[in-house]
């Protein structure tokens, strides 16, 4: 899983985001040879997920080796000396788990989730493979096959999806942000065995690793288990330090419009580059993700469904999102599918009328409260959702943010004034600063 995954936490926004545990219930050590290690405890039912997330994604590939990290992720599947090809999913399975992985821009994760009285298996099997994949020339070139196909039936044969891609590589003219993280095609098809293996030697290590356990665990027994499987493994004093080229000032908007005979719903499509939430100072981010679920964040109550989708009905869809896990600058983003006899030029307009209207008129004070309290029982619930809690643990940690950062969203977000709202929103919504799309249909002509 690649990009539809990152979508799929990208989606969770404001309210997933505030799902903390109890902070007497997570602990954090780190070992000698560098792996931070956290257990998020939960003893509600047996079981228990394992998540190791390296600092390593899309944006760290070498110029004109895009796709190498996600080809890796596929390629960690493969063996070991100990464990045979194509065997470790097979394995977990047989204990009655299931595991995954998926690759981002920023990080790579390897993860599952099992009875916990197997962790100790668990652990066997992802400390053998953090150091000791093997490859054959057979296992890259089925490999490399499959993720070619599978850019085909996610990413070429599907106009949203290639629209997406254009729109990204438009926004980031010069940071690796711009990549597709499943790789170019032609980038795709030049890798092979010994770049993997190279980019797997380079940056697959524990000193370079978070090592998440989430479940029905104790500390104490974790830090031993870790200290068994993981601390044995050597580091690697040459990780390269995460420095990426960073855009220039971004003059005029940028804009794009593409055509598709397969679009049955025609939309328009903005981005504006936004601030990523910064440790110890989440302000400005907490401000932005308030602001997306105000502006759209509900189909019926936020400022744009009401406006475009009730009042003067122009949109069957209208969205706002902000995401801010990153490590470099993040996106606002805003998206509008205008009703049937209305055109992408005036949905357009609608919409930025309404941004232009709420810029004047300030954050309705009653909508603020209704959202905070919407983060409040999203905290009760997100009490529920162990998995769900590692994950956010993880990538936080993954991007630079720290154990105190997670744990304080929650307070950072209630925080958030309705001058802070339009402060960030005066910032950030700036057409200057702006990729804007149309993805429309093919016209039929008559002969």
């Amino acid at each position: 899983m690649t990009q539809r995954y990152r979508a799929a936490l990208a989606a969770a926004s404001l309210c997933w985001a505030a799902m903390p545990a109890h902070a007497e219930k997570v602990t954090d050590f780190t070992l000698a040879n560098g792996l931070q290690v956290v257990v998020i405890e939960d003893h509600r039912a047996p079981v228990v997920t394992q998540m190791v997330w390296y600092k390593v994604g899309a944006a760290d590939e070498a110029p004109g080796h895009s796709g190498i990290a996600h080809f890796l992720e596929h390629l960690m599947f493969k063996g070991t000396d100990d464990v045979p090809s194509g065997q470790f999913s097979a394995i977990v399975e047989a204990q009655g788990g299931s595991d995954n992985a998926f690759t981002s821009w920023d990080y790579t994760t390897y993860f599952q989730r099992v009875a916990a009285d197997r962790l100790d298996m668990m652990m066997t099997l992802e400390a053998d493979r953090m150091r000791d994949l093997r490859l054959t020339e057979e296992d890259v070139t089925t490999e490399r096959q499959v993720i070619l196909e599978e850019r085909n039936q996610r990413t070429d044969s599907d106009p949203a999806a290639l629209f997406g891609e254009q729109l990204r590589a438009a926004q980031f003219l010069n940071h690796p942000y711009g990549l597709p993280i499943i790789g170019w095609r032609h980038e795709i098809e030049q890798l092979d065995r010994q770049e993997a293996l190279d980019f797997y030697r380079t940056y697959y290590a524990p000193n370079n690793a978070i090592l998440v356990v989430a479940g029905d665990v104790d500390p104490a027994q974790v830090r031993t288990l870790a200290e068994k499987h993981y601390g044995p493994l050597e580091p690697t004093a040459t990780i390269p330090p995460r420095e990426r080229p960073q855009e220039p000032p971004q003059r005029a908007e940028r804009r794009l419009a593409m055509a598709d005979p397969q679009i049955a719903q025609p939309y328009v499509s903005r981005s504006y580059l936004a601030p990523a939430r910064k440790s110890g100072d989440q302000k400005q981010a907490a401000a932005l993700a308030v602001l997306a679920e105000l502006l759209g964040g509900s189909g019926t109550t936020s400022v744009l469904a009401k406006a475009l989708a009730f009042d003067n009905p122009k949109a069957v869809y209208v969205s706002a999102d902000y995401d801010g896990e990153a490590m470099d600058d993040g996106l606002f983003s805003l998206a509008i599918a205008p009703v049937p006899g209305v055109s992408l030029d005036e949905a357009e307009a609608a919409m930025d009328g309404v941004i232009d209207q709420f810029l004047k008129d300030g954050v309705d004070p009653a909508a603020l409260e209704r959202i905070k309290a919407q983060v409040r029982a999203a905290q009760i619930y997100g009490n529920d959702d162990v998995e769900g809690l590692a994950q956010r643990y993880g990538e936080a940690l993954a991007v630079g943010l720290t154990i105190d950062d997670v744990k304080a969203w929650p307070d950072v977000l209630q925080s958030v004034t309705a001058d802070d709202v339009m402060a960030a929103a005066r910032q950030v919504l700036n057409r200057d600063n702006a990729v804007t799309g149309h993805l429309g249909q093919v016209q039929e002509t008559t002969p």
